[in-house]
């Protein structure tokens, strides 16, 4: 079965939306081998089975933003109604009222696709944490650099000149040096 659909394919049926990584029934069905309305049929049926943490139908809302974010060509792409969307568990739920061999196959199929995007995402959680500490420390050495050229600038700037002289200076003009100048 993995041979027919790769799981690439899967995976680029997995959307985000409310929060939640879901797959829309017109797409399952698909994947399933059965026209989208006994999908539907099947889990009305089943109502008891499909909560709303497993299953919710998309908003009129919802169904736009998928059209403005090219996610699907065109309202027309959803025949008619608003598909439902499946949580991954909703999907596994799916398994147990499709009992075809393809829909138990694919059932598997999609199960690890969603198994393989949560590895994909807490991997780079791992990831972004690691950049964050790499970024915070960057940052102490930015600062320490920056104070270090300070002083280097300080150091290559010309001393200030001074109008005061240094030493001691009497300042009887006529009298010579030595002469007042006393041994003792």
């Amino acid at each position: 079965m993995n041979e027919l659909v790769p799981l690439e394919v899967i995976e680029r049926k997995i959307f985000l939306l409310r929060g939640q990584k879901v797959m829309f029934s017109l797409h399952l069905a698909a994947l399933y081998g059965v026209e989208t309305r006994v999908l539907n049929q099947a889990v009305k049926r089943n109502q008891t089975r499909f909560p709303d943490d497993f299953l919710f139908q998309l908003t009129e809302e919802e169904a736009g933003w998928l059209v403005s974010q090219n996610v699907i060509p065109h309202r027309k792409y959803f025949g008619g109604t608003l598909p439902y969307a499946f949580t991954e568990q909703g999907v596994a739920m799916l398994s147990s009222v499709l009992r075809s061999e393809r829909a138990i196959q694919m059932n598997i199929a999609v199960m690890r696709a969603f198994v393989k995007l949560r590895e994909m995402i807490s991997t780079h959680k791992g990831l972004a944490l690691k950049l964050e500490e790499l970024e915070k420390r960057i940052e102490k050495h930015d600062a320490a650099i920056h104070g270090i050229f300070e002083a280097i600038r300080r150091l290559m700037q010309p001393p200030a000149k001074s109008t005061r002289r240094i030493g001691f200076r009497v300042k009887e003009p006529n009298v010579p040096y030595r002469v007042r100048r006393k041994r003792g």
